[in-house]
């Protein structure tokens, strides 16, 4: 007689949803980590949340600090993205592991009020609105801390953003923000990973389907680290600008890749006149030192600004020089060639030159974003 063997399965405590998910993208924030985490559990109670860091390869072991806390704490997760940088992109990872209803952005450095999540979440559980952006500038908020130059250059990006593209913001500049995540993933696949304005691209994006509402507070004061707002940052967002009023035709990083090329021509053009009236060269010597020395030029300043995200280093860098220039030289066979056609067909110089020009550029761009950066 056989004797039927039953086989209980262990009971496990099931935790509650995830309600909210908060994306904290970081760079050498090391000594804000623990601090971040205390603040969030003492803001977030009674509310399902989690705390997604997103580091992008931190020298200073941001990573693990993150990693540390969530040996013991499930709520802390961290992405760690290696070969690639950009606050832009680091928020759409995040935002995109997460599979909370509501997902919040804010950064890392301890300047954004966490206690303003509650009301940004009490918000979006009502229903009028799918976005609410925290701002400085609205009745309630401040921006004290900032310096008079960052202040200047703060309200001159706001004015500009709110005349060219008449988004619904009081702080377009803010990188502080609660939204459906139903709805981010609708317009994620849009949005640019490179840059930092993170909120205006989703905002001008989105368009006036998506439904935004305000919420204040007061900018606080850096404890720790460093700042990362720079002049790059400034170019980044004028790119941002200029890709938003064509519509996104315009790819910003192209914009990148175009205003490097026009520094290059300037370097080509002062080389070439030293090396004819100072090192008393041919042309064709001068032509080629110029040449070399503004593709090692683009080189360098794309790899720095364009492709800062996927930057090149040691022999990468080296492999990738010559494949920069190796494309770039079929770039000018490719102006040359459709220029001297259209100037035969038509004989209108400025048009042609300038129909080869473009053309040499777009060349250059979508091989080099393909084959030395790979950002494909």
């Amino acid at each position: 007689m056989s004797t039927a063997v039953q086989i209980s399965t262990p009971v496990t405590a099931v935790s509650p949803a995830v309600e909210l998910s908060v994306v904290l993208p970081t760079f050498k924030e090391r000594g804000n980590v623990a601090e971040l985490i205390r603040r969030l559990d003492a803001t977030l109670k009674g509310i399902a949340w989690e705390a997604i860091f997103v580091d992008d390869n931190s020298p200073d072991g941001t990573a693990e600090a993150a990693k540390a806390i969530a040996i013991s704490d499930p709520r802390v997760r961290c992405i760690r993205r290696v070969g690639r940088r950009g606050l832009a992109g680091a928020c759409i990872e995040g935002m995109l592991s997460s599979a909370a209803p509501y997902v919040a952005v804010m950064d890392a450095d301890l300047q954004h009020d966490e206690r303003v999540l509650t009301a940004m979440l009490d918000t979006l559980r009502s229903g009028k609105a799918d976005l609410v952006a925290a701002s400085r500038h609205i009745a309630g908020g401040s921006a004290a801390s900032f310096s008079k130059s960052r202040g200047a250059i703060s309200g001159l990006a706001t004015t500009m953003t709110q005349k060219i593209l008449s988004v619904p913001l009081s702080d377009p500049m803010s990188g502080f923000f609660m939204m459906r995540r139903d709805r981010f993933d609708d317009v994620a696949p849009k949005l640019s990973p490179v840059g930092f304005k993170i909120l205006l691209d989703i905002v001008a994006t989105a368009g006036p389907s998506l439904r935004v509402a305000e919420q204040s507070y007061v900018f606080g004061k850096r404890e720790q680290g460093e700042s990362k707002f720079n002049i790059q940052i400034g170019l980044e967002f004028l790119g941002l600008l200029l890709a938003k009023l064509t519509g996104d035709l315009v790819d910003p990083r192209f914009i990148f890749f175009a205003l490097v090329g026009a520094t290059g021509l300037a370097v080509h053009l002062v080389v070439l006149r030293l090396s004819l009236f100072v090192g008393h060269e041919s042309f064709s010597v001068a032509q080629s030192i110029a040449t070399l020395i503004a593709m090692t030029s683009n080189f360098f300043l794309n790899n720095e600004l364009t492709y800062r995200d996927r930057r090149l280093k040691g022999l990468a860098m080296f492999g990738g020089f010559l494949g920069f220039c190796a494309i770039g030289s079929v770039g000018a066979l490719t102006n040359v060639g459709l220029a001297n056609w259209l100037y035969s067909e038509q004989s209108v110089w400025w048009v042609a030159g300038a129909a080869g020009a473009i053309m040499g550029a777009l060349w250059n761009y979508a091989l080099s974003s393909l084959f030395v950066w790979r950002t494909r």
